[in-house]
């Protein structure tokens, strides 16, 4: 099981169209079957990370149209 701390620090530097493009993102790093914690959940996967760190404010917009991690949303431990 992979940290969802992992894939934020994957975001940084880089912007994703969508929340799917993100998904596709995770799913080739980390691949299909690999499930996810957090500091609250575990056992989720990429989809459900995704939507997870959304409902937390974990993504900003950026200036092409799409998103990317909010590192003064990370929490820092």
């Amino acid at each position: 099981m992979t940290h969802g701390h992992e894939v934020l620090h994957m975001m940084e530097g880089n912007s994703y169209a969508n929340k799917q493009a993100l998904i596709d993102a995770i799913i080739e790093r980390f691949g299909a079957e690999e499930r996810f914690y957090t500091c609250s959940e575990e056992g989720l996967d990429a989809r459900q990370l995704v939507n997870f760190l959304d409902d937390r404010g974990k993504f900003m917009d950026t200036d092409d149209g799409g998103f990317t991690v909010n590192l003064g949303m990370m929490c820092q431990h």
